[in-house]
């Protein structure tokens, strides 16, 4: 592309709504343009860029016998109502009537979809299994859009679906889209790992589901990582245990004043001793198939509940917090709460508990807490359950090894949907002995704008982006100081040259100064920069050519541009 002819525009600032990096930087080198809040244009630079991904996303599919398709954007409300989730996404879902009064909405995702696709065309196990996949617009009404492509309202997604007969070949498929999405990303450079996660509503508790996460500093979610290589998790999914003492003995039970310490912190410090000698009362309603619980659980001191293992425990479908009201109703004063004399089905200990351990506990009584409670002999009837928030100096439950926590951008997550949808929308064919069977079904996206977003978090300086060449809009900026027109047709000849060798190259024919032009080559941080000097070029004949991730240069006659500029390219 010439410049100047070309279109493309740089800014000195950012809007101010521009948070990250990635934002920032976007709309800095001209990639995106607003349109409205969590709504962005695909300009020239950043379309190359996002087809780049679609392109590697393509053909690594294609390796593996999974076939692109392309649904509609806009699906009937009916197939939503089938399923049953057609008033359960009313957060994320815009919803409207055509004409004939009937209910369509923008695709958020395209279970329903696929599913109507396969009950009309697929009847037999001989023509399974199938993988389809379409990279094409979702619209997901984000409350608080924000964070540019990263968290926007209308994205490009790539989402394939998997349908087999039984657990075997559910599982061989998952591993196969699992290899695929570990190409996807390795091909384009990108520092990542694969994480169990949490299937959410998506999937069962068996359900085998992993997270792709890029790392990144901006990265919204914590990884729990392994520090000997065997384990990674999301910390929402992570099981570990922590590694402390508890105190011993049969010492009985005795209360003893706190006026106005209503934490396990206020109350640790008054006794000088470790606060996870103390337990923590977490009370919290949830509903399940319309009935409404409420629970009481303990944890050490310096622990905290995840919420996502709450979920799945109890199998909720909502909770909160108990009402204070409810609290004082039933004999348990928020900040004195204790698990002594309430219904088994109430208390639950948290794993990290030692059941034959002293702690300190609420006395149910205001301004009183109780020493010496130890759960086995105080609470036999209690139930245990993992419902703590990993920490960092926990250890591996599995392996035992230690933890680090890391930062990730999730670009991908791949499901086991079991038979979820396929059952809900009545998807049967007739397997090997001739009678009805209902296929087990897989879900695998990857955020197609999301990943490009996420890999400017990854890779970026204070001076501009940092492309890999895979996912490079071009591969080079090539650039030219003088004003002769010996000088510029020389340029334009390289140029050609270039481009015949099949070297997708920038070329700022603008008639800039230097100065300007290496700021706006910095920005759009493309892998190597050439620069014909007119000067430099008459006394030594020489280019240089400069790695934008390193600051490395190259100095190099003309016939040996070529060759190098390809060597150069194979390891950025």
């Amino acid at each position: 592309m010439r410049l100047s002819k070309g279109f493309w525009q740089t800014f000195k600032e950012a809007p101010n709504d521009a948070e990250i990096p990635s934002h920032i930087l976007m709309m800095r080198a001209g990639m995106l343009h607003k349109a409205a809040s969590g709504l962005y244009n695909y300009l020239p630079m950043g379309l190359r860029a996002i087809q780049k991904v679609e392109n590697i996303i393509r053909e690594e599919h294609t390796k593996f016998n999974f076939f692109e398709c392309k649904m509609t954007m806009v699906t009937p409300g009916e197939l939503w109502k089938e399923s049953g989730r057609w008033g359960k996404m009313d957060g994320v879902m815009l919803k409207a009537k055509d004409k004939n009064d009937r209910d369509v909405c923008l695709s958020p995702t395209n279970e329903e979809a696929i599913s109507e696709i396969f009950r009309k065309t697929i009847k037999s196990y001989k023509q399974l299994p199938l993988g389809l996949y379409q990279i094409n617009t979702k619209f997901r009404d984000e409350i608080r859009p924000r964070y540019g492509l990263m968290r926007g309202r209308e994205f490009i997604m790539k989402d394939a679906y998997s349908f087999v007969l039984g657990k075997e070949a559910q599982d061989k498929i998952y591993n196969e889209f699992y290899q695929v999405y570990t190409n996807i990303f390795n091909r384009m450079g990108l520092k990542f790992m694969a994480v169990e996660a949490d299937a959410g509503d998506m999937g069962d508790e068996d359900s085998k589901t992993h997270e792709f996460q890029v790392l990144a500093e901006n990265g919204e979610d914590l990884i729990v990582y392994g520090k000997e290589g065997k384990y990674a998790a999301n910390i929402e999914k992570a099981i570990t245990k922590r590694t402390v003492d508890s105190v011993k003995g049969d010492n009985e039970l005795e209360d003893f004043p706190t006026p106005g310490r209503s934490t396990c912190e206020q109350v640790s410090e008054m006794l000088n001793i470790p606060i996870h000698h103390t337990l923590k009362a977490l009370a919290f309603n949830y509903t399940k198939s319309g009935e409404e619980k409420r629970v009481l659980i303990f944890v050490l001191g310096d622990d905290s509940l995840n919420e996502v293992k709450f979920k799945n425990f109890f199998g909720a479908e909502t909770f909160f917090p108990t009402p204070l009201k409810e609290l004082e109703a039933n004999n348990l004063p928020a900040g004195y709460m204790g698990p002594q004399d309430h219904p088994k089905e109430e208390i639950y200990f948290d794993e990290a508990i030692d059941l034959d351990g002293l702690y300190v506990v609420g006395a149910n009584k205001k301004d009183f807490h109780t020493k010496n409670f130890r759960p086995s002999r105080d609470c036999p009837q209690a139930n245990s359950g993992d419902f703590r928030l990993t920490r960092e100096d926990d250890v591996v439950s599995t392996t035992g090894e230690a933890i680090e926590f890391k930062k990730g951008i999730e670009v991908g997550h791949i499901f086991q949907l079991g038979d979820k949808y396929t059952k809900a929308m009545e998807c049967y064919v007739q397997d090997e002995n001739g009678k009805q069977a209902i296929p087990q079904m897989g879900c695998y996206g990857i955020g197609v704008t999301r990943t490009v977003a996420s890999c400017i978090e990854q890779n970026h300086d204070e001076n501009g982006i940092i492309w890999p060449a895979a996912i490079a809009p071009y591969h080079l900026y090539f650039g030219v100081i003088g004003k002769s027109q010996e000088t510029k047709d020389l340029a334009s000849e390289i140029y050609q040259e270039l481009n015949l060798a099949g070297i997708e190259t920038v070329f700022d024919d603008r008639g800039v100064g230097p100065g300007f032009m290496f700021k706006d080559s910095d920005l759009l941080g493309l892998p190597l920069r050439v620069v014909l000097g007119e000067r430099d070029y008459k006394k030594d004949g020489l280019l240089e050519i400069k790695i934008r991730r390193t600051g490395e240069s190259h100095k190099v006659s003309r016939e040996e541009l070529i060759p190098k500029v390809k060597d150069l390219l194979k390891d950025l």
